[in-house]
Formats: structure tokens, C-alpha cells, sequence
């Protein structure tokens, strides 16, 4: 733990009249931390494989998401094209400088206007890949990280976000668990986005309002094509 970090938290048990944890209470943590273990998984959440891909693709919808599953990354450019033509959207798209998505031959398709890296609020459309997708809630799980701007899952107006169907797991126990092997128990990204459907609130005499906090429209495609392990691995 870092200086700093440890003169902030030492501030706070002071304020709070906390000691620091007895060495019995210690080593219960530090064994927790090291072994951690999966909270209740409901029966949604344990479905796996071709029903994982169909529960998520169910789930998704029903919370306003759209969806559609292709082979490969060469079908992506003419499906994110037809779908921006189809809802008479702006052709200019923020792509995440994510390595899983250098396969996506984006050149196929010429009137899509590409650029490359973290979005602001003039970009209208944004394209990121997915850690993981959860099939008990349709929810997508974004890593902050340079290679995914989080920005990107924010500021445009519509999200599209390509998820590998090998990446369908069916609870957010089975997420912490991938996460876990890959990073290691201890290490984890600054933030971990978990994205439901399209951005919405009801706060307002109960009405829904898509786009409240974030984009008010989401496109998942999965992508049946396993992604090439990255170089050196």
C-alpha cells in the first residue's frame, strides 16, 4: 500500500476512534482476500455456453439494448455501418485502441469515418470492445484502461460495444473469477464498468428517459470468432 494511501486511511480510523484489526482479525482478512469466495448465484446466473449467449442476448434486449451475432471480425465494419444507416446516425466513430479490435477491418467500409482513442462530447458514436458479458442480467463489463478509454462508455450519444461470445460467463461471480486469473488476487483496474442497456432514469414522475446519464442507445454484436491471443503470449 502506498504512503499516501495509508495516511489517508490512517486519518479516517483515527476520526472514527478505530484501532488497526487485531492479528487474528489480520489474518481472517489477508485469508479472505487471498481465497476469495463466490457470494449466492441465482439459477439465471448459472447457465453456460449457447444458453449463457441466449440468456444475455435475452436479457440485453429486455433492458432496451440491441443486439446481433456475426462469425467473424470481417463481418463487423458492414453490420456497424448498416446499423448506423438504418437509425440515421452519423457515420463518425471513436474506436477504443484496444488490441482485440486491430483485426476489425475497418477499410472494407469507406464511408465509416474511423478515429482512434479516448471520446469527448463532440464524438456521436462510440466503439469499444468487452471484458466479459454477464448472461444473468445482459450487462456488459468494461476495464478502464489505455487500451479503453472510459470516456468511450460515457460521452457519445450511442455505444456500440462487440463482445466475443467466448466471453459470455453467466453470473458477475464468474467475471470476479476471470478477472482474478487474469490480474491476479490483489490487482485490479481503476474501474470496472458494469453497463446495463442504454443509459436511463425514471426519476422524473416515473417516466423513463433513455440517454440520462450516458448514451441513450446501445448496439452489442457478438462475435463468434475467438480473438487472436496478443503477441509475445
Amino acid at each position: 500500500m502506498s504512503d499516501a494511501r495509508e495516511a489517508i486511511l490512517g486519518s479516517i480510523r483515527r476520526a472514527l476512534d478505530r484501532r488497526e484489526p487485531a492479528d487474528v482479525a489480520a489474518a481472517a482478512i489477508a485469508s479472505r482476500l487471498a481465497n476469495p469466495k463466490a457470494n449466492v448465484i441465482p439459477e439465471r446466473g448459472q447457465d453456460q455456453g449457447g444458453e449463457a449467449i441466449e440468456r444475455f442476448t435475452f436479457e440485453a434486449e429486455r433492458v432496451n439494448a440491441t443486439t446481433e451475432r456475426v462469425a467473424a471480425l470481417a463481418d463487423v465494419p458492414a453490420r456497424v455501418r448498416s446499423y448506423l444507416q438504418g437509425a440515421n446516425l452519423p457515420s463518425a466513430l471513436k474506436v477504443a485502441p484496444d488490441p482485440d479490435l486491430a483485426g476489425v477491418p475497418w477499410d472494407q467500409e469507406p464511408l465509416l469515418q474511423i478515429t482512434t482513442g479516448k471520446a469527448d462530447d463532440h464524438d456521436p458514436v462510440s466503439f469499444t470492445g468487452s471484458f466479459a458479458g454477464v448472461a444473468e442480467t445482459g450487462t456488459l463489463v468494461l476495464l478502464s484502461g489505455p487500451e479503453s478509454p472510459t470516456t468511450l462508455n460515457f460521452l457519445p450519444d450511442v455505444h456500440i460495444a462487440l463482445l466475443f461470445t467466448d466471453r459470455v460467463v453467466g453470473s458477475y461471480e464468474d467475471v470476479w473469477a476471470r478477472l482474478r486469473a487474469r490480474d491476479g488476487a490483489t490487482v485490479m483496474p481503476r474501474v470496472v464498468n458494469w453497463i446495463t442497456g442504454p443509459s436511463r432514469t425514471a426519476d422524473i414522475e416515473q417516466t423513463l428517459l433513455l440517454g440520462a446519464h450516458g448514451p441513450r442507445r446501445l448496439h452489442i454484436i457478438l462475435v463468434d470468432e475467438v480473438p487472436a491471443a496478443p503477441e509475445g503470449s
